[in-house]
């Protein structure tokens, strides 16, 4: 389902995830995104350092508002800020906010396969939000659908974003060599989360 191309710091996990419906958050899982919430796994300058230098690789500057996801949730966290949106994305950023590890969550419903990961062209971008806004995303390691670029770890494209009907979706938990454990306990903490929301999962890559 899913195809890689060669990278030299890029270790990553994917899986598919199939829900009846999307139910609301529960409070277990809104109490996640607290930053004293327990986790399996905690987020650290190391784990930091290295998902910059793996978004680098290309040439993309990780930085101000092109800052890895993962630390957009801890930055808002700390803020108390990170609200609930819906179960699949509420499931994404405990875990990412936690683990340190930028995670992506694509509708599949809303996607075209084939899928591959790889670096995206200098001069290339799509929108990420409701607003029509736009990152550029030359250099930057993203995941990409039969009509171009619609995830990495910086923001995903508005174009294949979860909604209120979404019921199946691919999750990337972008890893990076030397945190290896880390994603691995990081994809199994998500996943048991999306099994007790009644959800099912299965491998991708």
């Amino acid at each position: 389902m899913l195809r890689i191309d060669d990278h030299s710091l890029l270790c990553l996990r994917a899986f598919v995830t199939e829900l009846a419906a999307v139910p609301p958050s529960p409070d277990w899982l809104v109490a996640g995104l607290a930053l004293d919430a327990a986790a399996p796994v905690r987020s650290d300058d190391t784990v930091r350092a290295r998902v910059r230098d793996l978004l680098r690789v290309g040439g993309f500057k990780p930085t101000g508002r092109s800052k890895p996801a993962s630390e957009y949730l801890l930055r808002a966290a700390g803020e108390g800020q990170l609200g609930s949106i819906n179960a699949f994305v509420d499931a994404c950023n405990v875990v990412s906010l936690h683990s340190g590890l930028p995670i992506s969550v694509v509708d599949l419903d809303r996607a075209e396969p084939p899928f591959r990961v790889g670096l995206a062209p200098a001069g290339q971008g799509y929108v990420f939000n409701a607003s029509g806004q736009e990152l550029d995303i030359g250099g930057l390691l993203c995941l990409f659908d039969a009509n171009g670029p619609c995830a990495n770890a910086v923001k995903d494209a508005q174009r294949t974003k979860t909604h209120a009907g979404t019921t199946r979706t691919l999750s990337v938990l972008w890893g990076v060599h030397g945190e290896e454990d880390r994603l691995l306990r990081a994809e199994s903490w998500y996943r048991s989360l999306l099994h007790e929301l009644g959800a099912t999962t299965s491998e991708a890559a």
